[in-house]
């Protein structure tokens, strides 16, 4: 489960969660509160509920659905609490012939920061032999825990031209991580802009992965969520130690403010300009389809924009992706008339609308709401999230700039 949605589980008390963690199924009236367990527990910080996650990665069998699901969030919750005392028991996960619970158990000793043994290093390149998925978790592990050896090397240097691009984009990005081959990434760029949406995901998070800042340019033009691009972009500048370059704050400034109009965007996932079209295509799965549409909402008249955002802010306004939207648009075009928008949506604090609180920041200085500079100042030091805080701090600053200006005028 995302961590976004934490909030599913916080109504789930510890004692209950352990009880739920290891309850006969037919005993429960909602059998998906026992896996909801598991994720509760991975929000706890006392040793009786680690133990109990631990205990469930061995005492839960994969047989019974519900026992093997909670396993898997389980493992998933070892993760987030970061507890070397968890490895041994997600080493021994890796063992099993449950593909989902071992993904679950790489990513967990990505977070924990685990150095395998030889022994354990040899039965990692074994488990390469198995389904795509799994390939590309074991091939992350080895680039994003630094494990260079000769052997894995070889092995996963023999990937890079694999028929899958999760696994052949992984074995690259490996290459260029650990071992400074930066031009094995040149067949991700066009990928970027692949019509199969996964790929163009897959795609960035492997740039993300490499370091290879040559590619900082493509990858902020991506049609793929801001969020997906953000982090990689963060990724890139921190292992180069350029966040502070001028020319990267330029592409970050770009990459966050996030104007349909400078994306790859194809013919295939453009739209018109009729109401119906714009917001089917704003519903899409596809992100590439939504930014075709938010170029639409761009291209409009004026007042036919505003028209539009009025009808979809009272039905769609609780779909945190219409939210976003709605709300960069709003920014971009300096829709004055909608100031009361971007106030509402730099104040919502439910972790899925992260996202809409970045437009409504860049929003404040287009806007000039001076009335919000003391929740930016706030925002710009407390938010979890890196692009929120640097996106705050721009128009903080941007905002007292212009105070400073007028009062000297």
């Amino acid at each position: 489960m995302a961590e976004r949605f934490d909030v599913l589980v916080q109504g789930i008390s510890k004692s209950d969660a352990l009880q739920l963690l290891f309850a006969r199924t037919d005993s429960v009236e909602r059998p998906s509160d026992r896996y909801f367990a598991a994720t509760r527990l991975g929000l706890c910080d006392c040793d009786e509920t680690l133990d109990a996650l631990i205990r469930a990665t061995s005492d839960l069998k994969i047989e019974e659905l519900f026992d093997r699901i909670t396993r898997r969030k389980a493992v998933e919750a070892l993760g987030r609490r970061k507890d070397i005392r968890a490895i041994p028991a997600l080493v021994d996960v890796l063992k099993c012939s449950d593909t989902e619970a071992v993904i679950n158990a790489l990513s967990a000793l990505i977070r924990i920061g685990w150095s395998p043994s030889e022994v354990e290093e040899s039965h990692l390149l074994n488990l390469l032999d198995g389904e795509v998925t799994q390939a590309r978790a074991v091939i992350q592990l080895f680039t994003r825990l630094r494990i260079k050896s000769i052997r894995s090397k070889k092995r996963i240097g023999s990937l890079c031209d694999h028929e899958s691009l999760l696994i052949s984009g992984a074995a690259r990005a490996c290459m260029a991580s650990l071992y400074g081959e930066f031009n094995q990434m040149k067949p991700l760029v066009a990928c970027l802009t692949d019509l199969v949406a996964g790929k163009r995901r897959s795609a960035v998070i492997d740039i993300g992965d490499s370091g290879d800042e040559d590619l900082l340019p493509d990858l902020i033009r991506a049609p793929v969520s801001m969020s997906l691009r953000a982090k990689s972009f963060f990724q890139i500048v921190e292992v180069n130690h350029s966040a502070s370059d001028p020319q990267n704050q330029i592409l970050l400034k770009q990459l966050l403010r996030d104007n349909p109009l400078l994306l790859d965007i194809k013919s295939e996932w453009q739209c018109g300009d009729e109401p119906d079209e714009i917001e089917q295509n704003l519903s899409h799965r596809d992100e590439a389809k939504q930014y075709g549409a938010a170029a639409s909402l761009m291209r409009i008249e004026r007042d036919e924009c505003l028209k539009l955002i009025d009808s979809m802010q009272e039905r769609l306004w609780s779909d945190y992706v219409t939210h976003y939207y709605l709300t960069c648009i709003v920014g971009l075009r300096k829709l004055q008339e909608k100031e009361d928008l971007i106030r509402s949506a730099l104040a919502e604090t439910t972790p899925q609308y992260t996202k809409s609180r970045i437009a409504a920041a860049w929003a404040c200085a287009d806007l000039q709401l001076f009335d919000q500079v003391e929740l930016l100042e706030e925002l710009s030091t407390t938010a979890a999230w890196a692009p929120l805080r640097w996106t705050c701090q721009q128009s903080l600053a941007h905002l007292l700039n212009c105070q400073k200006q007028s009062a000297t005028a």
